[in-house]
């Protein structure tokens, strides 16, 4: 008896001894700007990977304007330029992979999400984890009330002028709505009907015919009341999910969680093109939000990054970023992996933004809507169209004018880096 307390009690200090001398996990923080609803969409998934090992505990955290940098970093496309101009404050993901040895190819990624992350190289210096295309969402209910056929929905922008029409016949306070005006109707617009947005030096030139017609024919719907605006940003995402507006532009990771709301039973299709345009349509922009890894970096840290960068990048765990954020999967191979394992109404969004932007290819030198003084400035001249203030042409002129001389002031690192998207 008194032999069987001393092995307890020996057994019991060895295993004190072993846990004293477990390393803690390296502490990893992951900060973003999400909304509430997307952030506890991916909390599941940061759970995930901490049960999956222990070396290494990762936590989302909002990120602060003006805080301190943390060892991950989830960039919006808002915030692009002004990462780019901070861009000795962070480490390239291929020599954070390469430290950590860890494989990272940039050639296994899909093409089109890694414009703009490669450097001079082609390497990649951050990871597109959460991007998406502008599509066109219907409400279906509201396509059948107004005699419309949900199953056959505008593929061109007068088909949609009519489908307007039909709708506000038919009762509809908001026939059309959208999100994020310059991506959608400034970007993607000069993209999908193969209108440029810069010249080849970088110089703004959205004020072609193709922008000035797309605009003043949005100006004519919202007088007809065909066209709803509700603010620069996703505003109108919640006005169409709570069923008060029969059709949305917005980018297609929203198609999940508007699936999931059952709040009304939406559709989706691709953004319409002018069809007076020749060669429209082309492809549409995929962009989004990318990691970026903060530079200074312990070695213990740099490999605990790393070892989430690789647990991102596996198939499994890229279907669910799908499903939790709607977004693009990045590898072909997870693309084939979701097409064989998610369900038909969960791929419905997917199918259409990678038919978007396997179009024909045109690559903008610059996007407006990640250089946040631009877009803000394109914003509030559109804004002076919705209120009849300006004439289209007037308002593009002016944010053309007003762009360029704020590129000119811009740090140089922010709009050569810009520049540099298709080299």
């Amino acid at each position: 008896m008194h032999f069987s307390k001393i092995l307890m009690v020996v057994g019991g200090l060895l295993l004190a001894l072993m846990a004293a001398a477990a390393p803690a996990p390296v502490q990893i923080e992951l900060s973003h700007q999400l909304d509430e609803e997307r952030a506890d969409r991916l909390e599941p998934l940061v759970a995930h990977f901490n049960s999956q090992q222990k070396d290494v505990h990762l936590t989302l955290v909002r990120r602060v304007e003006g805080g301190a940098l943390k060892q991950l970093n989830l960039v919006t496309r808002e915030e692009y330029s002004r990462f780019v101009a901070n861009k000795a404050k962070f480490k390239p993901l291929h020599e954070v992979m390469r430290e950590a040895k860890q494989p990272l190819d940039a050639g296994k990624f899909a093409p089109e999400l890694i414009v703009g992350l490669l450097d001079g190289k082609g390497q990649l210096f951050a990871l597109p984890v959460a991007f998406s295309t502008p599509v066109l969402y219907i409400n279906r209910a509201a396509f059948r009330k107004a005699g419309l056929n949900p199953d056959l929905p505008p593929k061109t922008w007068a088909e949609t002028q009519y489908a307007a029409g039909k709708l506000a016949d038919s009762g509809s306070r908001c026939p059309f709505t959208t999100s994020w005006p310059a991506l959608v109707h400034i970007d993607n617009l000069s993209a999908w009907n193969g209108a440029e947005v810069s010249d080849a030096k970088g110089t703004l030139t959205f004020n072609g015919l193709a922008q000035i017609k797309h605009v003043a024919m949005l100006a004519t719907w919202y007088k007809s009341k065909y066209f709803s605006y509700f603010g620069r940003r996703d505003e109108a995402d919640r006005r169409f999910a709570s069923g008060e507006c029969a059709m949305l532009t917005s980018t297609s990771s929203i198609f999940a969680s508007l699936v999931e709301s059952n709040t009304l039973e939406a559709g989706v299709s691709a953004l319409p093109y002018h069809d007076d345009i020749r060669g429209a349509p082309q492809s549409t922009l995929a962009d989004g939000a990318s990691l970026w890894v903060a530079s200074g970096l312990k070695p213990a840290e740099t490999k605990g990054v790393a070892s989430f960068i690789r647990y991102v990048l596996g198939p499994e765990v890229q279907i669910n970023l799908t499903l939790a954020g709607g977004f693009l999967p990045m590898t072909p191979v997870a693309r084939l992996a979701a097409s064989s394992k998610l369900l038909n109404a969960d791929l419905a969004g997917l199918h259409v933004a990678y038919s978007q932007i396997r179009g024909k290819p045109l690559t903008p030198l610059i996007r407006v809507a990640q250089l946040e003084p631009v877009r803000a400035i394109v914003e509030e001249e559109l804004e002076t169209v919705w209120a009849n203030k300006k004439p289209a042409k007037e308002a593009l002129d002016n944010a053309v004018a007003r762009g360029n001389a704020v590129l000119h002031s811009m740090s140089g690192a922010a709009v050569a880096t810009a520049r540099k998207r298709v080299k």
